[in-house]
């Protein structure tokens, strides 16, 4: 396992990480089995979300720790928050960036997750009603309660990312994005400049230059699906030229289709981190192993061209 610097903050964490959004599905026996397959493999970086599951994800994940008696001081615990949900339906029904909200969340993370602090805590999705010194306030009681030890974002664009930092005293070390060979937009847009054809649509504001401006981690969410949640692309026939190229590169480098794929991502200059978020552990091992593998550039851009995308 390789590591790396996370934003400024001083942490070294795997290039890998576990994402728990879909550990409470699993049995407490089932969720210590993945969460040490994880620890053997050589993360040390997990993350989860207030609203995964109603909490039960962080609970189920919490459990997990104890149960495979890891120190606390070895791990790195992520959590997001931000979102109101419905106590009776569970739907979303806004995003809430208030002190109070913000506190209380983060305040049952810690205790569902069995710990005193969060090495990091992410706001989740933008709220455009934000007060700005409501969250100010929120972070520095959170941070000089030593609750919560950095912070960052989810989903957020750089203007975004500005108006935040203006606000608060706390440098927003991580923002977490989609990205992977499915979801290629912010690349896309950076070779395409001065065209008009459909990839020259700048999504994002220029993402990923701007996080590698300011030192800032982009974690890379949902590194195998393509479009929103429509399906993964590995082993997918709708996908037959970038699955060919996957597995001979695979089989070049000794490791699954899925290590390659991660690899792709941490190809990539601006030293992101991949959020893992497989619940089997054989298939957890295989995606870690895609850390230890270092593509040449002629396979990154082979694998980006295979994925459907050209080179104007």
């Amino acid at each position: 396992m390789r590591y790396a610097p996370l934003g400024t903050s001083g942490i070294n964490a795997s290039r890998v990480a576990l994402g728990v959004m879909r550990i409470a599905e699993k049995s407490g026996e089932e969720a210590s089995q993945i969460v040490q397959t994880a620890l053997d493999a050589g993360i040390n970086f997990f993350d989860t979300a207030d609203g995964y599951a109603g909490g039960q994800s962080s609970q189920r994940f919490g459990t997990a720790i104890k149960d495979c008696h890891v120190e606390r001081e070895s791990i790195y615990i992520q959590t997001k928050f931000g979102i109101y949900r419905n106590p009776d339906s569970g739907d979303i029904t806004r995003y809430d960036f208030s002190k109070d909200h913000l506190i209380k969340a983060l305040d049952g993370e810690l205790e569902r997750l069995q710990t005193d602090y969060v090495d990091f805590a992410l706001l989740h999705r933008p709220d455009t009603l934000v007060e700005l010194d409501q969250l100010a306030e929120a972070f520095n009681e959170l941070q000089n309660s030593g609750k919560v030890r950095h912070f960052g974002v989810s989903n957020v664009n750089p203007m975004q990312v500005e108006l935040l930092q203006s606000a608060v005293d706390q440098k927003l070390e991580v923002n977490q994005l989609q990205f992977g060979l499915g979801h290629t937009g912010m690349v896309q847009q950076e070779f395409h400049v001065n065209m008009v054809d459909a990839p020259s649509l700048d999504h994002d504001g220029g993402l990923i230059s701007y996080s590698r401006l300011k030192h800032m981690t982009i974690q890379a969410w949902s590194p195998f699906q393509y479009g929103f949640f429509e399906g993964v692309f590995l082993g997918n026939p709708k996908f037959p030229e970038l699955n060919k190229e996957l597995d001979r590169i695979a089989q070049q480098h000794e490791v699954s289709s899925s290590a390659i794929a991660v690899a792709w991502i941490l190809r990539h200059p601006a030293l992101m981190q991949v959020l893992l978020g497989s619940m089997t552990p054989s298939r957890l091992s295989d995606m870690a192993a895609g850390a230890d593998i270092e593509l040449s550039a002629q396979e990154w851009y082979g694998l980006y061209i295979a994925a459907g995308n050209d080179l104007p």
